[in-house]
């Protein structure tokens, strides 16, 4: 992937912290796609209520693109995917599927478990496409405007891995 000054970067994720803070609640994605994930602000402060949650900066090089949130859900015990978004100015890039796979080979080091789950509204092709292509697949559960996939196995994301 190369950066905006044409330099191969590597997406990555990492902490919000009071350096990156601002530059991650200003991410906003596209127009029309509001409605398919909260603010990255309102995320960043259910994280701080609820320390099960690991909100993470999705970066492109040193260029934050994105932010996911991910959480052993204290209901059910289970992994789940509670946010990803990236930024309007940095969509179709392939940030999205790299970012998720770190996210899963982060969440597949804990060996206990082996599921990892997610709410998607169904009318977001992209992103219902995008979770098909990593493995997901739809439960039959509906929350709300949103139905549930799950990754039946993490078995893909130990172990040996290219990073992209």
């Amino acid at each position: 992937m190369l950066s905006e000054n044409g330099v191969t970067a590597a997406p990555s994720l990492r902490p919000i912290d009071a350096d990156n803070f601002w530059d991650i609640i200003g991410l906003e994605v596209a127009d029309g796609q509001q409605d398919y994930v909260l603010s990255n602000a309102v995320s960043i402060a259910q994280a701080r209520v609820q320390p099960e949650c690991v909100p993470l900066a999705i970066y492109n090089g040193n260029t934050p693109v994105g932010f996911v949130m991910y959480c052993l859900d204290r209901d059910d015990g289970e992994y789940w995917i509670y946010r990803l978004m990236i930024d309007q100015e940095h969509q179709r890039k392939g940030l999205a599927k790299t970012a998720m796979r770190h996210v899963l080979r982060e969440i597949a080091l804990d060996r206990a478990r082996d599921k990892v789950y997610l709410g998607v509204r169904q009318d977001n092709d992209n992103a219902v496409e995008l979770y098909h292509k990593l493995g997901f697949r739809f439960d039959g559960r509906i929350f709300g405007h949103e139905h549930v996939m799950v990754l039946d196995s993490l078995e893909p994301f130990r172990g040996r891995w290219d990073g992209a």
